[in-house]
């Protein structure tokens, strides 16, 4: 198969690759766009959903619109680490013993149900999802390439299941939810069933595995300003300060926010992030890694809940694509308009995420410099994480240094 050789034509082969799973799976195209960006980020997905929402389903015809390997693990209380990882064993034929490949050894694993299985089988994924290999007996053995895990767990039933712990969770790049299908979805569903004569929906490859490769290595190549680079930083951090955390988002996790959100940037024709994309993937990405205190969770206090406060609090930097174009020297890449992306010419005070901005606001148009009306380009248009103490909270001199311009500015 072609491989695409630009962003454009890389936006395109993931789109049809979006339709050709959604012409068998009845499925949110932003659910199913977060597992693509995930794929395309070298990451993994963790479905959490009730029982008969088609993860199952779509994890398969995910993998065969890629045109990937696929194998199901079934999690169970007496599976065995070697019974994913694989095992050696002895060849009576030849004399001699031989590694005897696992499940884990394909491009696409479901780990079904994986909080059924005891933590030390749930460790054996550790290895392989970080590092892309497994060691047994002594040797390193190397997972195919692209690879991708995609886990599921039922929310509703805890008899039985272990909790899958922060160390693990914090592995999938994103977290995610299926849910039910509309009414007109769910006739769709039934409608598709009686055109067909097998219980199971199946597709035919859009791409293969080299061309997934090819798509991983274009995302490397997307732009991130710093300025959307320390919006990703005080996003965490902010979490980390909150008084309803114990643990807010990892490091690890910065890194895995900044690589899906340049996925995403891809899938929207772009070679470079905006802070929407950034806005786009926060909860995805950051709300499964978010520990909350005890009280919180008494209190019913939602992760999801605890993001969006940190996305409220955090100022959103204006970015132009002449940023993403000084970054690399290539001048050609700027628009004829050179508009900040999130910054409006009417002097309109709501951010990108919807919520309307007062003219006092740090970060709406009434009290950031334009970024084309000469204005220094290294002002700070957020909370800069040098105002931070170090618990990751505002420092309260922070507004005064703000107003300080002692070093001549206006």
């Amino acid at each position: 198969m072609d491989s695409p050789e630009s962003i454009t034509a890389a936006s395109e082969t993931t789109r049809r690759v979006r339709d050709r799973i959604a012409s068998a799976v009845v499925i949110d195209d932003d659910t199913l766009a977060t597992m693509v960006t995930a794929l395309l980020a070298r990451g993994h997905v963790l479905l959490e959903d009730v029982p008969g929402t088609g993860k199952t389903v779509t994890a398969r015809v995910l993998a065969e619109a890629l045109g990937l390997e696929f194998n199901r693990v079934q999690f169970t209380p007496d599976l065995l680490p070697s019974d994913v990882t694989g095992s050696t064993v002895y060849d009576e034929t030849a004399g001699t013993f031989e590694f005897s490949e696992g499940p884990i050894f394909a491009n696409v694993v479901l780990a079904d149900e994986i909080n059924r299985a005891p933590p030390k089988t749930q460790a054996a994924l550790l290895e392989a999802m970080e590092d892309r290999q497994v060691s047994v007996d002594g040797t390193t053995h190397p997972l195919p390439d692209p690879f991708l895990v995609i886990a599921t767990q039922n929310p509703i039933e805890q008899e039985g299941t272990f909790r899958l712990p922060e160390a693990q969770r914090d592995r999938f790049a994103v977290k995610t939810a299926l849910g039910y299908a509309d009414a007109e979805g769910e006739m769709e569903l039934l409608d598709r069933r009686a055109s067909r004569h097998t219980l199971s929906p199946s597709v035919e490859a859009v791409t293969d595995a080299a061309t997934v490769r090819t798509l991983q290595e274009i995302c490397e190549g997307v732009q991130v300003t710093d300025r959307v680079r320390r919006y990703i930083v005080d996003l965490a951090r902010t979490t980390r300060a909150d008084d309803r955390v114990d643990v807010g988002v990892s490091p690890r996790g910065i890194q895995r926010i900044f690589e899906v959100a340049r996925a995403r940037a891809v899938l929207q024709d772009r070679d470079y992030v905006t802070p929407e994309d950034v806005q786009a993937i926060a909860q995805p990405t950051m709300a499964h890694r978010v520990v909350r205190t005890t009280e919180a969770t008494v209190e019913g206090v939602e992760q999801s809940a605890i993001v969006a406060d940190a996305i409220d609090r955090v100022a959103v930097p204006a970015v132009a694509p002449s940023d993403a174009a000084a970054d690399t020297g290539d001048k050609s890449e700027v628009s004829e308009e050179g508009d900040p992306i999130g910054a409006s010419d009417d002097g309109d005070t709501s951010d990108p995420s919807g919520a309307e901005r007062s003219p006092d606001t740090p970060g709406s148009d009434a009290s950031t410099p334009d970024a084309t009306d000469g204005a220094d380009p290294d002002d700070d248009l957020w909370v800069d994480a040098n105002d931070l103490d170090d618990a990751g909270s505002p420092d309260g001199d922070a507004e005064e240094r703000d107003t300080d311009h002692s070093d001549g500015r206006p």
